[in-house]
């Protein structure tokens, strides 16, 4: 019994203090970072300038996002762990779901380009459902547990 409740208590330490901080940088960094990627690869037809576009706010949006979650508490009351080490996972998981789709504009040609970037963005999703499956025991949808 005490070790089931020791392992449960593991196991919430996980979800709180890593799986959630980068699945909510995974998230932030996949939706914040579109509009200015294709605003710019629709605009200019010019897939380095997207690439710029997107690294640039991938990295912004890494940065601020780590700040956010770093600085939201110190998680003594909410049981979250280290704010250090939550903000440091949480800009990295928005880093890296910002870069992913951005990476596709390396290919110079932009029809080629924004059809990877949209490939791209669909692999995330799918990813994205699959870690909320895994370690959060949901499907797809938004619901809330009773």
């Amino acid at each position: 019994m005490l070790a089931r409740t020791r392992g449960q208590r593991d196991q919430r330490s996980f979800l709180l203090q890593r799986a959630q901080p980068a699945m909510t940088g995974l998230i932030d960094g996949s939706l914040s970072t579109l509009a200015p990627i294709f605003a710019v690869a629709f605009a200019t037809h010019e897939p380095h300038d997207a690439f710029l576009a997107g690294l640039a706010t991938a990295i912004g949006a890494g940065i601020s996002m780590a700040f956010s979650e770093g600085l939201s508490d110190t998680g003594d009351l909410t049981g979250r762990g280290s704010p250090y080490l939550r903000g440091a996972i949480t800009g990295f998981g928005t880093f890296l779901g910002g870069v992913l789709h951005t990476l596709p504009f390396l290919i110079p040609q932009y029809r080629a380009a924004v059809l990877l970037a949209l490939a791209a963005m669909a692999f995330e999703l799918l990813t994205l459902a699959w870690i909320r499956q895994r370690f959060f025991g949901t499907g797809s949808s938004a619901r809330s547990s009773p």
